[in-house]
């Protein structure tokens, strides 16, 4: 994947009759999508031409779709956006940007492996941690003790029998 795009979100159903798309957003919330000028799906890009939150989604009208039936093409499939175009506030990260950092233990400073995947649960985001043997991790300040973006690097409390 082109380290310039981030996913973002996943296209999951039509939106009327004139081509718009609902996007699941794979953010902290569905305005976060709205930021981007352009989308990239199967490596094109699609301009935004308008875009709105409407629940926990996003619809979008989005260049060269432009009917109900070039809508159904793009079901099911992965958005892309540029990285340049996220703007961050400080101390915000991406949960892909953890893939391929190294994982410590909180309790003794003990190596676990490399964060190998981050896994979307309805419960919460896992981090997978694989080393002499695979540890999942839920996403949230109770498991991740710090992190340095720098250093590339975790550290994690683990719970008894994880």
């Amino acid at each position: 994947m082109d380290s310039r795009l981030i996913e973002c979100g996943k296209i999951i159903n039509t939106h009327g009759i004139k081509g718009e798309v609902k996007i699941e957003p794979w953010a902290d919330s569905p305005g976060f999508l709205l930021r981007f000028k352009s989308f990239y799906i199967n490596g094109t890009e699609h301009k935004v031409i308008s875009s709105r939150v409407h629940q926990k989604f996003v619809i979008a009208r989005l260049s060269g779709i432009d009917s109900i039936n070039d809508a159904e093409k793009y079901k099911n499939k992965i958005i892309y956006a540029l990285r340049s175009e996220a703007a961050l506030e400080e101390g915000q990260y991406f949960l892909s940007d953890l893939i391929g950092f190294d994982a410590f233990s909180a309790d003794n400073g003990t190596a676990l492996g490399k964060v190998t995947d981050i896994i979307s649960l309805p419960a919460g985001d896992v981090c997978v941690i694989r080393g002499e043997r695979e540890i999942l991790v839920p996403i949230r300040e109770e498991f991740i003790k710090e992190r340095s973006m720098d250093e590339k690097r975790i550290t994690v409390r683990l719970l008894e029998g994880m």
